[in-house]
Parts: C-alpha cells; structure tokens; sequence
C-alpha cells in the first residue's frame, strides 16, 4: 500500500520579532526565529536535560555532567528551589551541594550548555513548589505583582546572581538562558515583572522561557518577551485516580504542542480572557518530555526505554526544535532543619511523594547509573547533534489520515521537509498497547517513493531522503541515519527491515558496510548502535559498555573491565580496558584475554520478624494514612564499593543507616537498589510496609 502525505505548507521565516539573542565575546550569536534557534548564525537544535544540583552531591557534578554529555545532552537545565538557599528567612545558603557556580562552571568544563530555571516558584515535587514555608506563611499574595512579593522576589533573584555572576554567554560562560517561574497560566503581567526585575539585576542570556501549558488555550504569557516551552508525559501519576488511564495520545504525530494533562491537578480549565497562545510566533521547544516518571502514592509507573524512544521521535517527526527532558537525571531530596523537602499532602498537595526519592525512573538513575532510556534516546541525539542544523530548518508535514492512540492497525507516519529532501518518521509503538503489524508499506513523499518495508514489533526509526553527502545525494535509506564522521555515515538497521541505500546516480546497495567515492557507509545493529558514543569528535561503539569521556580520558559508567570500538578512518579499531585502566589493543585472538567483570557479594537479609529497633522518624510516611503492617529487616554489606540489590514486595520502603534515613521508595515492583556505601560500616535496617489493593500499579 502506497502512503502519502499532505499538502506541504511551509511556514515563513521571521527573525527580530522576539525581544532575545545574544553573542558571547568571540561574536557567536544565540538567536531565536518563529520557527527554530540559531547558534552562529546557523539553524540548531538543543538537547536539554534536567538535572538538579541541590539533589545530589557535589563531589557527583562533573562526573554525571559528563555520562550526560555522552549521551548526546548538549545543555542541563537544573531548578533552584528556594525553600533550599532560605529555610530560615534570612539565611542564605549556596555552600556544599547548594553551589550553583561550582555546578555551573563543572558543566562548563564538561562542555555542556546551562539553563537556569530561576522560579521564585519552580514546583519540581518539592516542598510548596520550592517556596520557603516563611515565605508561605506571610499575608500578601504570592506569585503576584504585589509590593511586598516582589521585594522579596528581588532579594532571591539577586542572591542567586551574587552566585552566578560572571558565567551568562554574554561573559564567555555557559549559561545560554533563564526560565521565569513555573506552570504559571494566566498572569502574564506578572511574568514580565520577573523577566524585567531579572534584567535590572544583570540577567543578560539570549534565550528566556516560561512554561506554556494550560487547558487547550496556552499559558497567557507576554509575547515578545519569552518563548513558551512544553511538555508531553505518557501517564499522569498526579491524576486523581487509581484507574487505568487512557492510552497516551503522545505516541501518534499529532503537533499540538500543549499537553492539557501535565499540571492538571494544579490548573483549573478556565478562560475568561478568551487568550488564545500565539504559537507561530516561536519555535516548538520542549522542556519536559518524560525520560521519566515519578511514582505517586496513588499511581505507580514504571517508564520504559521505548516509552521514552518512541516519544521523543514523535515529537521530533511533529516539529520540535528544541528537545528538553525532565527528569534526564534522578536526584535525591535533602532533608532541611525544619521540615522534610518533598512534597506531600501534609505540605498541601494533592498528591504524596517519597521522602528522599527522586530517581524519576528516568536515563540516568539518582546514582548515576544508566537506564534503557540513556541508551535509546541517544540515537535521537547523535542523529540531531549531526544533522540539526538542515533538519531544524524543515517543515512538519502529516500523513493523509489522521491517527488516534487507540487505533492500533494504521500507520503511524509523518514527515520533515525542504520540499524535496528531508526525513520520514514512523513510529510502531504504543505505551501500554500491541500495535498490528503493517505490511507492504510504500513511503510516497511527492519526492522520492521508498521500496516496499514491514512494519512490525516495537519500532520506531527515521529514515532519509535525497540526503547531500560527498559520495552524492542519497536518494533514500532503508535503514535509520545515525550520525556522520569525516568520512563515513552511520545507520542502525531497523528490526525486521534489510538495508538498502539508492542514489540519485541510480545505484542501489544492498549491504551493510560498503565505500562510494571514498566515503564509508556502515549500517550497525540496534545492539550495538544503543552503545554508540561521540567523544571529543570521535565515534565509539562499547562492547556492551556504557562509554564516556571524563578529562580526556574514556571511562566506562559500570565498575570493571571493558571493550570497546574506536572509529579509525577506515574500520573501527578494538581496544580493551582492564580493571587498573591500562590499555590494550584486541587481536584475533580476543577469546585468550579473560575480562574481569566487576563482583559483589550481595547483601545479607537477616533476623526476620526481628522487633523495631527504633521507631521511624517519619512514621506516618509509610502508613499514607491507614493502619499497614510493618516489616523490619537487618541489612549487612561487605565492602562499600559497588550496589546492593533488595528484593521485597510491599506498599512503601525505607532504609535507616545508625539512626539516619538514606533511602526510600514506593514500590513499583522492582527491586530496590543502593549504593553500598550508604549502608557499609553501619547499624542499617530495612523496613516496608503491607502492600494493600488501593493504588494503580503497572507492575
């Protein structure tokens, strides 16, 4: 069957329209058009991926910037949550793990792009949406252009510049932009008060955003002040319910930027103004793609590397020109001097969250290591980092017949053009659902008619077409373009799908490794590509290793021996690393040399049914406000090095080491895990509650 698409209508270009930009000293500019970013005065698509500085440690920074620069991140969006700085009214803090110039400059240093995600009001799961609770308890209105709000508004703002002073583009930093508040909907007013009281202070960055979701109408936002950016999550464990939800509607090509679903248990559908967002005034940008979820009490999600694949590649298909994820990074809450920092219903929200937990079961997990997602969304990522600057430029153009999430037997296809070249996306995947196989499927793009594919199992790919190279223009692919060197461009073959490349000279190639005019075309597996790694210009495939580049040296994120693959011009070149970080080249005879794989002893699980041996110190986390049994287990590790692994099924879990909480979940059916350390050396215990039936659960 032959698939077409709509009409092509491509969307003018404007620039100036919006009151940003900004070049650094070398005159590189940041600028921002109707339709995409520009950087040097070329078009270009960020990745943007959240990470919390005050949720981890300090000593952590550089390290996890860089696992984040590998995986494709080119900028790190972190919030700064008042409640944090200010506990106690009047009492700044930014020492230790509260650093924002430390964590800015490592970002720097890990090469890494910073937004800064000022607030006042931030929410991120925290306590009062990051408000100190002084600052709630005062009687004037918060998030308002009131006197008094203001006056304090301006003291925040000017300590965290104090901080950060001397780091904006504009100095030859790093910090490229500033959002203003959070989920703030209808006071637009209010909004540019923020962005012209930053100004005052010396917040010069050439991009500002604000978050632009609100029911179906948008956030009213100043226009020409600030650009909106937006979300798409694949569940809603904030929702009011214990019910399944219905299928997402994010994993079909539908470019409708707002997500009516994220803050809607915060925001009322109402719009007495009758605003309606602009939104062909700005790029599509996103800041919170779900890499992630963070379980409620009541709903407990468990997010997959093809949850969050599957999506980020639709939204791409749909236009996106500005890729954010939230969380990219778990991070883990700080308990203050007078309260706990999460957010709950005692704090007064709608819905409970862990005490210290906030993994978000995302890329990377609150202890650095990698999930599924880290490894999938980075073929996204080396595809945009490589290929931006002619995508960004492309229009989105739909398919004939519009999609639904729950039809699962049609194609779900769309694509990007110049009107002659550009890329087509399919996505087969639907969270939660088994989609039909789709056979005998003929792209037609009024262009280029590709060759006859399957679609079938859970895929979703990008495929080329009339692509520029230097061995000419590559009329399609059949398999999905990945990134490029000097002299070679990678593919990843797609499931179920033979590669085969057609030129415009008329030549057709049917193999997975092959030269033209000079220039390499290498077609990896899916097993191998999810491995795949740009480092400092160079393209590394690990062995099953999760590679990363830590001051000029090749790291790999797990503990012990490994292999891995270098790009050399010509072939890749097979290098082996022990567990002291010598060295060695991998000759034919690869099976003599015996890798050593990293080996602990897993934790004992001791004295069961042993009485409490202290009451918790929040005891009533546990309980979420009906009567569950408790059970106490002792916890005993060897060595500190490593993790240690968990098994247990129950409602909540906490671990106390010599008094202290050090970890804690809800329970989403897999197994709890720590790093030694936390424990090693110390009086731990274990205690979980009673699983009960009064929750939605995935697992």
């Amino acid at each position: 069957m032959i698939y077409k698409f709509k009409q092509s209508e491509s969307k003018e270009l404007v620039r100036d329209h919006l009151k940003m930009g900004g070049s650094n000293p070398d005159g590189e500019m940041i600028s921002v058009t109707n339709k995409y970013f520009e950087k040097g005065g070329k078009p270009w698509i960020g990745i943007m991926g959240e990470y919390h500085f005050s949720r981890d440690s300090r000593d952590n920074w550089y390290d996890e910037l860089c696992k984040m620069k590998a995986g494709g991140i080119t900028i790190v969006a972190t919030y700064l949550f008042w409640i944090y700085h200010e506990e106690i009214e009047g009492e700044f803090d930014f020492s230790g793990d509260l650093d924002i110039r430390k964590f800015v400059e490592d970002a720097r240093r890990a090469g890494l792009y910073v937004i800064l995600r000022i607030g006042p009001w931030a929410h991120g799961e925290c306590r009062n949406g990051g408000f100190p609770d002084w600052l709630v308890q005062k009687d004037y209105k918060l998030r308002d252009n009131n006197e008094q709000y203001m006056a304090k508004a301006r003291i925040w703002y000017e300590k965290i510049y104090e901080q950060v002073k001397g780091l904006f583009y504009k100095d030859g930093g790093n910090i490229i932009g500033i959002q203003f508040e959070n989920e703030l909907v209808d006071n637009a007013p209010h909004l540019l008060a923020l962005k012209k009281l930053a100004l005052e202070i010396g917040y010069e960055a050439p991009i500002y955003t604000v978050t632009g979701w609100n029911s179906i109408y948008g956030a009213e936002i100043p226009v020409e002040e600030v650009v909106p950016v937006f979300g798409a999550y694949v569940e809603a464990p904030w929702a009011d319910s214990t019910d399944k939800l219905p299928l997402s509607p994010h994993y079909v090509f539908n470019t409708t930027r707002n997500d009516t679903a994220i803050g809607a248990d915060l925001i009322k559908d109402s719009n007495e103004s009758g605003w309606q967002l602009p939104y062909e005034n700005y790029p599509y940008a996103t800041c919170e793609l779900g890499a992630g979820l963070h379980s409620t009490h009541h709903r407990r999600v468990v997010v997959s590397g093809m949850d969050a694949y599957a999506l980020s590649l639709v939204k791409l298909g749909c236009g996106n020109n500005l890729i954010g994820y939230y969380m990219y990074h778990g991070g883990t809450n700080k308990i203050g001097k007078l309260s706990t920092f999460n957010e709950s219903k005692a704090s007064g929200y709608p819905n409970d969250y862990p005490i210290l937990n906030y993994d978000f079961h995302t890329a990377m997990t609150s202890y650095g290591e990698v999930r599924d997602q880290y490894r999938l969304l980075n073929l996204i990522h080396l595809f945009v980092n490589d290929f931006g600057q002619i995508l960004a430029p492309m229009d989105n153009v739909g398919s004939t017949k519009d999609v639904a999430a729950d039809d699962l037997t049609s194609l779900r296809y769309a694509m990007r053009t110049d009107g002659r070249s550009g890329f087509v996306f399919i996505n087969h995947y639907q969270r939660l659902a088994s989609l039909s196989d789709v056979t005998d499927v003929v792209i037609d793009t009024g262009s280029v008619v590709f060759p006859s594919i399957d679609v079938k199992g859970d895929v979703s790919f990008i495929l080329p077409f009339n692509l520029k190279t230097e061995a000419g223009v590559l009329t399609y692919a059949t398999a999905q373009l990945l990134c490029k060197t000097d002299n070679a461009y990678f593919f990843v073959q797609i499931d179920g799908i033979d590669p085969e490349y057609k030129f415009e000279d008329g030549s057709v190639i049917r193999s997975n490794d092959f030269v033209k005019y000079g220039i390499h075309f290498v077609t990896l597996k899916l097993s191998d590509a999810i491995y795949a790694r740009k480092l400092d210009g160079k393209l590394y495939v690990g062995d099953g290793a999760d590679l990363y580049e830590e001051d000029g040296k090749i790291r790999q994120i797990s503990e012990g021996s490994y292999e891995y693959h270098v790009w050399n011009g010509q072939g890749f070149e097979d290098i082996g690393v022990l567990d002291n970080g010598e060295h060695f080249i991998i000759e034919a005879d690869a099976d003599r040399y015996k890798l050593l794989q990293g080996a602990f002893k897993k934790p004992e699980l001791l004295q069961e049914g042993i009485d409490e041996p202290f009451a918790p110190l929040y005891p009533d986390e546990l309980n979420m406000g009906c009567k569950r049994q408790r059970f106490w287990r002792k916890l005993t590790v060897d060595k500190p090095e490593g993790f240690v692994n968990i098994r247990y099924e129950g409602d909540a879990a906490q671990i106390y080491a010599d008094g202290k909480l050090v970890a804690d979940e809800y329970y989403i059916g897999e197994k709890l895990r720590i790093p030694a350390k936390l424990i090693y050396g110390k009086e731990s215990y274990l205690v979980y509650s009673e699983l009960k039936d009064d929750c939605y659960r995935e697992f």
